[in-house]
């Protein structure tokens, strides 16, 4: 089984790469960009195991260690 965990800033929280890359597809001339949030995704493999229980594990572990929950939200999709 695969899941894809999706991660992104808080809204509120600074996004310097967002800034960064904003300015940069501006000076590209992509002018009606107004602004640029940067995220991560973070695809696992897992070992076969029932989907309610696979679910529950990539929950914790976005808890433990994939995002830091003060600054980031994250979402889980479980894919066949």
């Amino acid at each position: 089984m695969k899941a894809r965990v999706y991660i992104s800033l808080k809204n509120g929280v600074l996004d310097p790469q967002g800034k960064a890359i904003s300015h940069s597809l501006q000076g590209l001339g992509f002018k009606n960009v107004v602004d640029v949030r940067q995220g991560k995704t973070i695809d696992l493999d897992l070992a076969d195991m029932d989907r309610a229980a696979a679910e529950a594990e990539v929950e914790k572990m976005c808890q433990q260690l994939l995002a830091n929950t003060v600054i980031e939200n994250y979402s889980i999709e479980m894919l066949d």
